[in-house]
């Protein structure tokens, strides 16, 4: 075998061909006859059978050694043929295949040594040198720089040396713990992001005396990427373990759609969620979608309407990922992947927990009066799971029953997961007791709930626990007469309001539980009787903050269509606790027969004294006659009345609550997984509050805020805009509205939002907003 003029492999031979050999072409090098490697403009590819089987840029080791590795397992080219035409040994070739055999790709990039051919001292101030000054200003540390570049660690920091690197005062580790006072940039960049009021992401976790997260500041990490749209070195870093989360890098652009949503930047810093959720979650990583841009990014697709990672089908990845500083936003996959690495580790309660001690921090004064509801989602699957009755639909259905905590605005404070579909007095002391948590142990707190959290007993408890409840009266009640309603007139919450009412003292528990009863008389003459335990407030009041409850109801059905709450985002289940106790369904049956029963019986009995009623005493005088008269009658009558005591013994011999395992009759006892749902509910929580953060900037400035604000602001998010990144500054201009008096009204929101100073989550690039003056000089 010899290498030919034309770098041609095969046989040396001065015989002619019947075929005679093509013109050599430029650059091209033939391996055999099915496998070519030709190289041009820096770059080179490897065809096989004249198709494409790889290309890569010249110099990329890693790229040609998988070539190389390749073209032998396919089995397209001897391996000595390979080795020889690529200037490698065979020694070395079987022992990339060894690695890429035993760990795949990275294998092949985490060569140890030098290169071959090199000598100490080589590259001093080239590019390798640059490359290791790069990685460790941004915080790399040595050993990993060293696997990377297939260098030993003594090498790196001899490089270092030499280069003249100190570690800055205070760095210490890529994540400190401590917080370093001194904000100011330094010749690295390796100032904290509390450069621009962003809070910072490493938080600890503090005991259960109710403290909260803590957080501290973090370095930022750099992008090593000089192209935004092409972030190839990023992910191989993270492919190799280097970084954690991809940084932001914005690159300038026009008409970027969707860039509206970029307006909730300002108010998903302010819930303070990413820094929560990195004290309880800690990483994802190392990744190249870590823990931030995953959460960003869910929260912005939710406020895009995107509801499901499905749906991120249908869109452009390079499209969305401009707009959380990528090349591509997380697809499908991924998307799915990251919330499953986020379920496991089953802190979703946690997080809503400390969310929620937050929005109290912010809001606290408008959780006076809290309103308690339970949602039911109907499960269509194929699992068997408990039955709950679902109110719309008037029947019991299998579903699970998430319970909603709102404020008096009826924005969303928590939200907990039913365990089987638990009824409402059962879940209330729950609930009420992570409020107590929430607003301590001083401030009143009244509860606002319907009549699925009715039982006088529940009541009695709750006031002992300092709780006060407002709610409607259930059951059949005495009615009062009209004389008795006296009109009431107020201004309540910026709206006139006017009932006709009635307010009286009611007992319960045989005089034991006291309480108060307003009762409001409608024009149709319907009486709807309500029940609190808050004597000081008036009886206007009291009325208008029950009937308040459409708000509650308005947020489910908003939340519904908008975000898709009733969506499952997994099919998955866990075991449930086989022990539970649940109705019997053998005593169900029954008692559903004998319930029929004595209907029928009721029946025959109504047939019996009308005949008797009827009764001619001329032509029956006796009741011996009108026996004999009705005879068929009455023997229906004795036998309904058998039947009924024969099905009575039955139900009295059977449990009317036995284990859930005996109920399904040895079918398998589980549930529907809940905790990907739980902090899917939580993301979209958030996204409502951030949305309803927005309506409330926009209110003062929009005359028709009370019918259209949340419409406008949706619109706002959806609108497309330009990205103008500079040093410190990431300008975002947004297209005009439909029409000039909308886009003065978000033009406003802008001013507000640039008030906030607020930098984008992973760098310090301060958010600035306006709009596009087309519409304004209209």
């Amino acid at each position: 075998m010899v290498i030919c003029k034309n770098m041609t492999i095969g046989k040396a031979s001065g015989q002619g061909r019947l075929f005679p050999a093509s013109l050599p072409v430029p650059g091209m090098m033939t391996i055999n006859p099915r496998v070519t490697v030709r190289t041009a403009e820096g770059h080179r590819v490897v065809t096989v059978d004249s198709v494409i089987f790889h290309a890569y840029r010249v110099g990329d080791r890693m790229a040609e050694t998988y070539a190389m590795v390749m073209l032998v397992e396919g089995g397209y080219a001897d391996q000595n043929d390979i080795a020889l035409a690529f200037g490698r040994s065979a020694r070395t070739l079987r022992r990339d295949q060894e690695r890429f055999a035993a760990d795949g790709l990275k294998a092949l990039g985490r060569q140890t040594g030098r290169a071959p051919g090199a000598r100490r001292g080589d590259d001093v101030g080239g590019t390798r040198d640059r490359t290791i000054l790069r990685l460790r200003v941004g915080g790399t540390s040595n050993r990993m720089i060293a696997e990377f570049l297939g260098l030993d660690e003594k090498t790196v920091r001899r490089h270092l040396r030499k280069l003249g690197w100190k570690l800055p005062d205070g760095q210490g580790r890529l994540f400190s713990k401590e917080k370093d006072t001194d904000s100011s940039l330094d010749d690295h960049g390796t100032a904290e992001s509390a450069a621009c009021g962003e809070r910072g992401e490493e938080a600890e976790a503090t005991d259960d005396e109710g403290s909260a997260l803590g957080s501290v500041e973090t370095p930022l990490a750099k992008s090593f990427d000089a192209d935004p749209l092409d972030r190839s070195l990023d992910r191989l870093l993270a492919a190799m373990g280097v970084i954690d989360d991809a940084p932001p890098v914005f690159a300038s652009a026009s008409n970027v759609p969707r860039a509206g949503v970029l307006l909730a930047i300002p108010s998903l810093v302010k819930t303070d969620l990413l820094s929560i959720a990195h004290g309880i979650y800690g990483s994802i990583g190392p990744a190249f979608y870590g823990l931030r841009t995953t959460i960003v990014a869910l929260v912005l697709l939710a406020l895009l309407r995107i509801k499901r990672p499905e749906a991120l089908k249908e869109y452009a990845p390079a499209e969305l990922g401009r707009i959380v500083g990528l090349d591509r936003v997380p697809e499908v996959k991924t998307l799915r992947r990251k919330l499953t690495r986020l379920a496991k580790f089953n802190q979703a309660e946690q997080l809503g927990r400390e969310l929620a001690k937050r929005r109290v921090a912010d809001h606290g004064q408008a959780l006076g009066f809290l309103y308690v509801d339970g949602h039911v989602r109907v499960y269509h699957g194929k699992h068997t799971i408990p039955k709950t009755h679902v109110t719309q639909m008037r029947i019991s259905l299998p579903a699970t029953t998430d319970y909603w905590v709102n404020d008096q605005r009826g924005d969303p404070l928590f939200v907990v997961t039913a365990e089987a579909n638990a009824s409402m007095t059962k879940m209330l002391p729950g609930i009420l007791a992570e409020i107590r948590g929430l607003l301590g142990s001083e401030r009143r707190i009244t509860t606002v709930f319907d009549r699925g959290g009715w039982s006088p007993k529940l009541f009695a408890q709750l006031l002992l626990d300092h709780f006060d409840i407002l709610t409607y009266r259930k059951g059949k009640f005495r009615h009062v007469a009209k004389k008795r309603f006296v009109l009431r007139k107020a201004v309540l919450d910026g709206r006139p309001v006017e009932y006709l009412l009635d307010d009286r003292a009611v007992r319960f528990l045989k005089g034991k539980l006291r309480l108060r009863q307003v009762t409001r008389l409608n024009d149709s003459g319907h009486q709807t009787a309500i029940l609190t335990s808050r004597w000081d407030l008036r009886d206007v009041v009291v009325a208008f903050r029950m009937f308040e409850r459409w708000r509650q109801e308005n947020f489910f059905k908003y939340l519904r269509q908008e975000f898709a709450i009733d969506a499952l985002t997994d099919y998955q289940v866990e075991p449930d606790d086989p022990t539970r106790s649940v109705p019997n369904p053998a005593w169900r049956a029954v008692d559903k027969d004998l319930r029929k029963v004595r209907a029928s019986l009721a029946k025959l009995k109504e047939q019996f004294g009308t005949a008797a009623a009827e009764n001619e005493e001329e032509h029956r005088p006796t009741m011996r006659g009108f026996k004999i008269a009705n005879a068929n009658l009455g023997k229906q009558i004795r036998a309904a009345q058998q039947r009924a005591a024969q099905l009575q013994a039955e139900r009295s011999a059977l449990a009317r609550r036995v284990p859930i395992a005996e109920a399904l009759q040895r079918k398998k006892v589980v549930k529907l997984a809940t905790e990907r749902k739980h902090l899917t509910n939580i993301l979209k929580l958030v996204a409502y509050q951030i949305e309803s953060e927005l309506v409330a900037f926009v209110t003062p400035h929009y005359a028709r805020a009370e019918d259209e604000a949340r419409t406008l602001v949706q619109a706002a998010l959806l609108s497309s805009g330009n990205l103008v990144p500079t040093n410190d500054e990431l300008l975002v201009t947004l297209a005009p509205q439909s029409s000039p008096h909308r886009s003065r009204a978000i033009a406003a929101l802008c001013d507000s939002l640039n008030e906030t100073r607020t930098c984008f989550p992973g760098t310090r690039l301060q958010m600035r907003y306006t709009i596009g003056q087309s519409s304004m000089n209209s």
